[in-house]
């Protein structure tokens, strides 16, 4: 069914890349790697539930999100495949995790004896996290994760299902951090000596040590930014050979068009003065909808042409330099292809100097989301 909204600014979400960037990612994997298909943050701004189907239908064999919440969301929409939750969970919401039979990220011995009367009905899946040097959440030593796993051994609620750990500088060209945190990793892995590790699910890639590493893989890898299309780097993009489709593009139309004169100025502050006669048109996008104040200067596609956005961008609409006059209703492409030109996500990022992934998390909720 057609999606219904009133004004007209959507994003595109092409499912079809979606596909193709795992298959792509698939080829380049063992056979016996699996993906998981990281679908946090409502799939990167993508829209949580349809990435996922599409992901799973594609090969992807398991989900990541971030949130039990997003987990939650995604069991409602009748998604049954393994789902992992790679934030901290309180433990008072285990019961529910294993109602749902979510697995739920651990890294706190603790942790167990605190959730152990909230589980009820079934066991309660979960993977351990281990801090390889990431410095963020997750054990750091051996004698912590045996301390983990005598705890676990007590406990018929809880069962180990896998372990993983968080790389810091994947996308960066020196791999010697890279390598460091490898064989922390390793060395800790050792207290499953008593353990069949085989069992266990374990994974340390995410999209840029994948694309990198992609013959070191253990049982999973974590595809996330770059299943949507989207390189974790330039370094990664300019010295891989896997060729990955943007997914995302971000579209309006021309609201109003008007022709102001020499030393007019728009916009609140009046930080933009007019050198000359010119045509403008206003485009009912703005801050309010993630489009940001600092992308004032930025351009924006008309007719197939460049064209810069001037003065202040407001909450719901921002202001455009025409080089003529156009009709109400023209196509304009903020991100995506038009005609021979594009605009990436990456060079909105470069311009506000942050990353890709911000750039599409950041496009609201209120820009309805359009599949193809």
């Amino acid at each position: 069914m057609k999606p219904i909204f009133y004004r007209p600014t959507w994003a595109e979400i092409n499912l079809e890349h979606i596909a193709y960037n795992i298959k792509q990612m698939k080829q380049r994997l063992s056979s016996s790697t699996k993906v998981m298909a990281v679908v946090k943050a409502d799939g990167y701004g993508h829209g949580a539930i349809e990435v996922a189907k599409t992901a799973l239908n594609s090969g992807a064999e398991a989900l990541a999100v971030a949130l039990l919440e997003e987990a939650v969301e995604l069991r409602k929409a009748q998604i049954d495949a393994p789902i992992l939750v790679l934030g901290r969970t309180d433990p008072a919401y285990a019961g529910i995790a294993s109602e749902f039979n979510i697995t739920l990220s651990v890294f706190q011995t603790e942790w167990f004896t605190s959730a152990q009367p909230y589980i009820q009905d079934q066991p309660l899946k979960v993977h351990v996290e281990v801090d390889s040097g990431m410095n963020r959440t997750g054990l750091k030593t051996v004698r912590e994760l045996q301390d983990c796993l005598e705890t676990l051994s007590q406990m018929s609620c809880i069962e180990l299902t896998g372990v993983y750990t968080h790389f810091a500088t994947a996308d960066e060209q020196d791999p010697s951090y890279l390598n460091e945190q490898i064989k922390t990793f390793e060395h800790v892995l050792q207290g499953f000596s008593n353990r069949k590790e085989s069992a266990l699910a374990v994974h340390i890639s995410n999209s840029a040590a994948s694309i990198r590493l992609d013959n070191q893989m253990y049982q999973y890898i974590r595809f996330g930014v770059s299943m949507y299309g989207m390189y974790p780097s330039d370094y990664i993009k300019a010295s891989s050979d896997i060729e990955l489709r943007p997914a995302f593009s971000l579209h309006t139309k021309i609201i109003a068009v008007k022709q102001i004169k020499k030393g007019e100025t728009v916009s609140y502050g009046q930080i933009f003065e007019a050198p000359e006669d010119m045509w403008l048109a206003t485009i009912p996008i703005g801050y309010g909808d993630g489009w940001l104040r600092k992308l004032t200067g930025i351009e924006v596609l008309i007719d197939g042409k460049r064209m810069k956005i001037v003065g202040r961008i407001c909450m719901d609409q921002c202001m455009i330099a025409l080089d003529q006059a156009y009709p109400i209703g023209e196509d304009v492409t903020l991100i995506g292809k038009q005609q021979d030109e594009e605009i990436k996500v990456e060079e909105i990022a470069h311009y506000l100097e942050t990353i890709n992934y911000e750039i599409t998390c950041q496009i609201s909720a209120r820009v309805p989301r359009v599949y193809t």
